[in-house]
């Protein structure tokens, strides 16, 4: 959600910052602009829509200079447009900013009585009129900043730029990410690594609270006190950020694809392939927990939901499960032998970060789930498990979801072993199961003209439904999320038993009903609905093994699946979910990788 990009170069800086932009798109955007200094004069060039349109503007009116700052911009307040895309300016400072500050009313009326002059509708604004303010008011820039982040509420990443200082970016986070880029006689700022990966494999990032003045020389970070202080400079391998599609149409066809090679890796982090035994981050243990309490928004949700199976059924141990946004709100009762487990991609997710600060002294442990172990989430977990997925790019999580789903099982096999549910030989067996995923997975993907069938039907309907039983009732809300997400058809899911309650109303010939049901112990329940749905003429669309589809009769479409172990089974069911979401929106032909109103990370509440 938003990105943010700050330069002070040995070269011209505007195609540097251009093209770092072009690495955060990722995050979702409706504008982007950036200013530049050059000969100690500030401009700036803006533009709504894709970063072509800020490249074409460019072409027509260049903006020279070797220190500048941009940015894409998730509409907050205010409607995508040029007067309200970043970088917004007052005299002497641009600045830019990912977040929202919760007192910029009070802050607006001030500075309009004080004589300044708006000319957007985000609250962003009130942040340069107000350092100008401090300006016009005799402290130099540096002061200016520190002043104006002083009356600040809410959260935010800044980088601010002021005209007559090319040597001077003063960057601050708070409840967003921002991180620092050491280069040889250069200085770079963004919201996240791969932003930077192709500039500098040298990373500072700022702690909760932190700003720093950077010139090209050096850093000076001062926390939320005011106090110097020394933050570390990490190594990256800039590899691991590289962003390409690697010869797919899509970023998420390409991580589709990779799905079944980062399970096996995964695995091969987690696990001696000889004898299955577990090798999870050290602090990881459930020998003195009482209840899991998991936390996580949208897709990771969904992964906590299928979790909450794999928790129970194999460790015999309560699990509660809460949207992060909702979390807090509820005063949840906590209790000191709880562990809380948050899971997010970017280890960003303003909500979860906000329901992990929440329990913190409360709980016993809490425990990360992540895709970004440098991640602010990541940072202030107890334990840390990394999903190992790499870089994704494509807004619908795909193999961060999967990936998610083999970190949790495997916690879920940690708490059995240590809660004494289950034996080695248990063990064996259930890692034995595992060990298949990646095949299973590779099987599954391999279906890609069925899915394209399928989808070419689903492309002309205005509403899907989704069923499932058991864990697959939580595939089928992750199917109809992914299906929204980039198709924009309008979707829902229900666990098949609750047909009756009330979504049977819905049936007629003119819905498609997605089911999964692969052949388990819930197969002929789920049958059994899918019978109620023929009988009043839905258009089933049936995702089952091949023992399933010679039990289902007559079916209108049946997707034939691998067989697998009914513990992986979502592993593998999270492959059509994906493919029949991807194809039908290549059939509307609508954004896949960007899809609108959508950001990757959402870091504001």
């Amino acid at each position: 959600m938003c990105g943010i990009v700050g330069v002070l170069g040995a070269h011209e800086v505007a195609p540097v910052i251009l093209d770092a932009l072009k690495r955060l798109e990722y995050r979702g955007y409706d504008s982007a602009g950036i200013a530049t200094i050059h000969e100690g004069a500030l401009e700036r060039r803006r533009a709504t829509g894709k970063l072509i349109n800020l490249q074409d503007l460019l072409v027509r009116e260049p903006l020279r200079g070797f220190a500048g700052i941009g940015h894409t911009r998730w509409a907050t307040h205010g409607v995508p447009s040029v007067e309200n895309a970043h970088p917004h300016r007052s005299g002497p400072v641009a600045v830019v900013h990912n977040g929202i500050i919760e007192n910029f009313r009070e802050l607006r009326d001030e500075l309009i009585a004080a004589g300044a002059k708006f000319t957007s509708e985000t609250d962003t604004e009130t942040i340069v009129h107000l350092a100008n303010k401090h300006l016009a008011d005799g402290m130099p820039p540096v002061a200016a900043a520190r002043a104006t982040l002083g009356r600040l509420e809410g959260a935010f990443a800044l980088a601010f730029l002021f005209e007559g200082e090319e040597d001077l970016l003063i960057a601050a986070r708070r409840g967003s990410p921002l991180v620092i880029g050491h280069g040889e006689g250069e200085m770079y700022v963004g919201s996240d690594a791969i932003a930077l990966a192709p500039l500098t494999d040298k990373l500072t990032y700022l702690e909760e609270g932190d700003w720093a003045a950077i010139t090209r020389s050096a850093v000076q970070v001062f926390d939320a006190s005011a106090v110097q202080v020394d933050r570390p400079i990490a190594t990256i391998a800039v590899e691991s950020a590289t962003v390409d599609k690697s010869g797919h149409r899509h970023f998420m066809a390409k991580e589709m694809a990779e799905q079944p090679s980062i399970i096996q890796k995964a695995l091969a982090a987690y696990t001696n392939e000889a004898d299955g035994i577990l090798n999870l981050p050290e602090g990881v243990q459930f020998n003195d927990i009482r209840r899991v309490v998991m936390v996580a928004c949208g897709t990771a949700f969904y992964a906590c939901q299928v979790a909450k199976y794999w928790f129970e059924q194999i460790a015999r141990i309560p699990v509660e499960i809460d949207i992060a946004s909702e979390f807090r709100y509820r005063d949840p009762v906590l209790e000191r032998d709880d562990l809380l487990i948050v899971v997010s991609q970017s280890g960003e997710t303003a909500d979860t970060l906000a329901a992990l600060r929440h329990v913190a002294g409360h709980v016993r442990r809490t425990l990360a789930v992540v895709n970004v172990p440098t991640s602010s989430i990541a940072r202030e977990a107890d334990v840390v498990m990394p999903i190992l997925a790499g870089p994704e790019i494509g807004v619908a999580s795909t193999k961060a979801f999967t990936a998610q789903l083999l970190s949790l099982l495997l916690l879920a096999a940690k708490a059995g072993l240590d809660r004494g549910k289950m034996n080695a030989d248990d063990l064996t067996t259930l890692m034995s199961e595992i060990q298949a995923a990646p095949g299973l997975m590779s099987q599954a993907l391999d279906r890609a003209q069925e899915y394209a069938r399928i989808a070419e039907e689903l492309a002309e309907s205005d509403d899907v439904l989704f069923l499932g039983r058991g864990a697959m009732f939580p595939m089928a809300l992750e199917a109809a999320l992914k299906l929204k997400e980039i198709s924009y058809i309008h979707a829902e899911a229900y666990a098949a038993g609750e047909l009756k309650h009330g979504p049977i109303a819905l049936i007629d010939k003119t819905l498609p009903v997605v089911i999964f049901a692969p052949r388990d112990v819930l197969f002929e329940k789920t049958i059994s609905n899918m019978q109620e749905v023929m009988a009043r003429h839905g258009q089933v669309i049936l995702l089952t093994d091949a023992d399933g589809a010679k039990l289902a009769g007559e079916v209108q479409n049946v997707i034939v699946m691998p067989k697998a172990p009914t513990i992986v089974a979502p592993l593998i069911y999270a492959i059509p979910a994906q493919m029949l979401a991807y194809n039908t929106a290549l059939a509307r032909g609508t954004d896949v990788d960007q899809p609108r109103n959508l950001a990757k990370s959402v870091t504001v509440e």
